[in-house]
């Protein structure tokens, strides 16, 4: 039977890669994001296109309930939207390390909360939680970002367990390296948060790497994230976790097995 699909973030990227296969397997999708102009071709596929700003209460509320009041139900939550604002730990202004959170956390949490009474209604559920190898590793100068794929792993976990008797499988996805415009807009900010002061000389370094990572073609396509993100929310039995894109597992593992002396070495040894 088909499933009615809700994908935060499709208007670009994984996102929108996931919401045109999931379409062409006969779901119905929602496609949801801020800027609704850069899901037309969604439209013209017939997803279903919705507004959602993750920050604001109201416009969460909106998406959900209308949803629900055409579908009578959200089988499958696709958590996608996100972002990374990068410059040190002691640049980045706490509103814009709280907007983060907003978006990668808060937001996606709030999102969950309004659609589970459905799901355990229907005692069916699929909650996909897009990640990073960023949340089981760290980089320096994106702490805040880090921080908040960090919590949402925890996050998750605990809300595995607690939904898992009402049929509600809650799967993690954790890419690596994927060609998205996303490293470049990183790698700007960074520069702008950091290019000046005592941090400058660094900053500069790892934003000239970013740069030059994500134009790099060993970086994993993005349709290949699209369908591991659309076989994570339809397989039978999802794995709890799935790695995938450009040294995400030599990453996870390297974290793993390494001391943090080690690991910290090895992070360094990058940007020399």
């Amino acid at each position: 039977m088909n499933k009615v699909v809700l994908i935060t973030g499709a208007s670009s990227g994984m996102g929108k890669s996931t919401a045109n296969i999931l379409n062409g397997k006969g779901n119905i999708v929602y496609g949801a994001a801020r800027r609704v102009e850069e899901m037309q071709d969604l439209k013209l596929q017939g997803i279903q296109i919705m507004p959602l700003d993750l920050t604001k209460d109201d416009s969460i509320v909106s998406c959900v309930n209308t949803i629900l009041d055409k579908e009578g139900k959200i089988d499958i939550l696709i958590n996608n939207a996100g972002y990374g604002s990068y410059g040190t730990v002691e640049d980045v202004s706490i509103a814009e390390a709280k907007r983060q959170f907003e978006v990668n956390l808060f937001g996606l949490a709030r999102i969950t909360q309004l659609i589970l009474p459905k799901m355990r209604e229907h005692n069916y559920g699929r909650i996909v939680n897009i990640s990073s190898m960023g949340g089981k590793v760290y980089l320096p100068l994106g702490a805040w970002y880090f921080a908040t794929k960090h919590a949402l792993e925890g996050w998750s976990d605990c809300l595995r367990l607690e939904v898992k008797p009402f049929g509600i499988d809650v799967v993690i996805v954790e890419p690596g390296g994927v060609k998205t415009p996303w490293g470049l807009i990183a790698a700007e900010s960074l520069k702008e948060t950091s290019g000046s002061g005592a941090y400058a000389t660094f900053a500069n370094t790892v934003a000239d790497i970013m740069k030059k990572d994500f134009t790099n073609d060993r970086f994993t396509d993005v349709q290949v994230l699209g369908k591991t993100i659309a076989k994570a929310a339809t397989v039978k039995n999802p794995k709890i976790r799935y790695v995938k894109g450009y040294s995400a597992k030599f990453a996870i593992t390297a974290r793993k097995w390494f001391g943090d002396r080690i690991f910290d070495k090895v992070i360094m040894s990058q940007y020399k």
